[in-house]
């Protein structure tokens, strides 16, 4: 293909998918056991020279009928997969399979989508109708979901000198979002968040390791990796999730008839939307937003504590119009969300014939009908266009011109900078999100002056452990 002369030659594409069976089982074993996943793309950068490069993406055989891909890891060569005009985002959720709809009541609910897909719209504009339903709610919700969390957070300190994050935020995170969409006390329910952790495992196995011990790799590999597992395992957990939010929500599921949406197809939607998007995105969300925040140290804690008292002092209380007024509090959130994206991952397939560009300048061409994937941490950790780009920051995004880097903040499957539309596939929720967690450290700099933590790493998403907590001296 010919290019206008300012244009950079195109390049080939380095990499290789080797042997049709052996070539996707041994990046699988690479990426799961014999490197984890930053070392996998790590290294292949290092040895092809390019943030772009051909490889096998898990689970491979016999769970994705086509498990090759093409690697775009820079900041540059990343956005391509937002645009759905050049890429199709139909089945591409979890990347080179999708799970049985058995997960999902038997509907394709709205993430697996394309926008071309005219139930899209309509599922998109149920999501707008909830959210914007939710707007006096959400934030007083949140804050009495973590009062509660407080309360079980310090008793727990108070025992073992020691307070695990994670569970005390998953069952905060469940809480919340039964009170949310349900309008209902956990109590007066037959789930509870391990009924979503179950339904979560088993769709995402074929991604997932639990790094077990060396000798027990290729069991694991072989039970998670391999095959699917089976949905009846969680069909009567999910019977019990839909009843739970199909009883809750006569009003929501008379709107989505109302937008062209049967009551079924829009409970299922309304089960993925809380058990995956929402309970799954905090649980990867929360941990990781303490933890940068925990490491970052007390300097960094004394600002944020004497921004946000100070801005609640004057505003009398936690408001939307006093978050607006904490810079530092908004800054240290996208930093997070920049560090440890929760959804890391982002496919897309060609629709015709493209031409990429990374940041080192080189120019690719992909052709239609490959599948193209993203490591989203690599691609807002370019140091091409991010000083310090693997130190937490927390003040890089304050003033205007922390502010304009914002554009490269890819989190939600678009640039923070953009609105989702029904025309997209960026994250309905996106700004939901950033204000929760803009509370939740709020909250924490209300009661605390300082915390120390211990890090560690999960299937999917950070372990926080609290080693210290130093309740706030003044307000």
């Amino acid at each position: 293909m010919s290019q206008p002369s300012e244009l950079p030659p195109l390049k080939a594409i380095p990499g290789s998918y080797g042997h049709r069976f052996f070539g996707p089982y041994a990046d699988r074993f690479d990426y799961f056991y014999r490197q984890g996943t930053e070392e996998f793309f790590r290294s292949r950068v290092n040895k092809y020279g390019s943030t772009v490069f051909r490889v096998n993406m898990p689970p491979g055989p016999f769970v994705s009928p086509d498990p090759k891909v093409v690697v775009v890891l820079d900041a540059t060569s990343f956005p391509v997969l937002f645009d759905t005009s050049k890429v199709e985002k139909r089945n591409v959720l979890d990347g080179t399979f999708m799970p049985s709809t058995d997960y999902m009541g038997g509907t394709r609910v709205c993430a697996f989508l394309d926008p071309s897909e005219p139930s899209h719209t309509a599922n998109k504009r149920f999501i707008f109708y909830l959210l914007h339903s939710w707007h006096d709610t959400l934030v007083p919700l949140f804050r009495n979901s973590m009062q509660d969390f407080f309360v079980r957070l310090d008793d727990a300190f108070s025992a073992k000198g020691e307070a695990y994050f994670n569970s005390f935020s998953d069952q905060m995170s469940f809480d919340f979002i039964l009170r949310l969409f349900c309008r209902k006390d956990p109590s007066e329910t037959s789930i509870s968040y391990k009924t979503f952790d179950k339904w979560l495992f088993l769709q995402l196995s074929p991604l997932i390791t639990t790094k077990p011990l060396k000798i027990l790799d290729v069991l694991e590999d072989l039970l998670l990796h391999t095959f699917p597992l089976p949905t009846f395992l969680v069909k009567s957990d999910y019977k019990k999730m839909y009843e739970v939010f199909y009883a809750s929500n006569t009003e929501a599921l008379g709107e989505a008839e109302k937008l062209g949406l049967g009551k079924k197809d829009a409970c299922n939607n309304l089960v993925f939307l809380a058990g995956f998007s929402a309970y799954g995105g905090m649980k990867t969300t929360f941990p990781a937003l303490i933890k940068w925040i925990g490491k970052a140290g007390e300097g960094l804690h004394r600002q944020l504590a004497e921004e946000i008292r100070t801005v609640v002092r004057s505003e009398g209380g936690v408001t939307l119009g006093a978050l607006e007024k904490m810079p530092l509090t908004k800054s240290v959130v996208y930093e997070a969300l920049r560090m440890e994206p929760p959804v890391p991952f982002q496919y897309g397939k060609a629709k015709e014939d493209i031409i990429i560009h990374s940041s080192d300048g080189s120019a690719y061409e992909i052709k239609k009908g490959e599948m193209i994937f993203g490591y989203q941490p690599f691609a807002t950790r370019d140091p091409n266009v991010f000083k310090r780009a693997e130190e937490f920051v927390g003040d890089r995004f304050v003033g205007p011109e922390g502010e304009k880097m914002l554009r490269y903040v890819y989190w939600s499957n678009g640039r923070e900078t953009e609105n989702p539309t029904v025309e997209n596939k960026q994250c309905p929720g996106k700004d939901m999100v950033v204000l929760l967690c803009r509370v939740m450290v709020v909250e924490f700099f209300l009661r605390y002056d300082t915390f120390m933590v211990e890090s560690g790493t999960l299937a999917l998403g950070s372990t926080v452990t609290f080693k210290s907590l130093s309740k706030a001296t003044s307000h």
